[in-house]
């Protein structure tokens, strides 16, 4: 049992190692093994999320490196993809924006020892990121003329925002984030000492 509760964790590290040969196998335009690569690191992740569930073997390591490679994983698919001209850039620019507000929040929420754990809403934008990479691939190695990933892109970026928006919410009515009525009593303190 003890050994299956590191399970969770073992995973995440292996999803870490499976990202340079994904990108390997896209820049060598080998798209069967990128997707196989890509598909067992997407199961991965399913698997370990399970296994801590179920053996009740959560930790803050997981919490905090689960969703980093995650993130490492597909931004690096993405701009992959981009490069050789499989996407458009606006795909990319759009999911690294959102990420990066995501990341600079969650690392501001953690050195306030909060742990950000992933919402059902932002899973749900993983899995649909994880069909349109597919679809991408599948439309390469298949040389289908029919770009219809490009339209799997556009609602998961829709849902991905919505979802950003949502982590806003959650964190705003629990008390993480500044109300405005705070500050303003900030702003006003700070005016009257400085007329002190």
């Amino acid at each position: 049992m003890k050994y299956v509760k590191l399970l969770p964790n073992v995973l995440t590290i292996i999803r870490f190692i499976f990202i340079p040969f994904i990108i390997i196998a896209l820049s060598l335009e080998n798209y069967i093994s990128a997707l196989v690569l890509f598909t067992l690191s997407s199961f991965s992740d399913v698997l370990d999320g399970y296994i801590a569930r179920k053996y009740n073997a959560i930790t803050d390591f997981g919490k905090l490196m689960d969703p980093l490679a995650d993130k490492l994983t597909q931004l690096s698919t993405l701009i992959t993809l981009y490069i050789k001209r499989i996407i458009p850039i606006w795909i990319v620019l759009i999911l690294i924006a959102k990420e990066l507000v995501l990341i600079s929040g969650a690392s501001f929420l953690y050195g306030k020892q909060l742990v950000v754990s992933s919402k059902w809403y932002g899973k749900l934008s993983t899995v649909l990121l994880y069909i349109a990479v597919v679809s991408s691939l599948i439309i390469n190695i298949f040389d289908i003329s029919v770009h219809f990933d490009v339209y799997i892109y556009g609602v998961t970026i829709v849902l991905a925002i919505c979802a950003l928006f949502g982590y806003i919410d959650y964190f705003y009515k629990r008390g993480y984030l500044p109300k405005k009525e705070d500050l303003k009593k900030n702003s006003t303190t700070i005016e009257t000492k400085k007329k002190k």
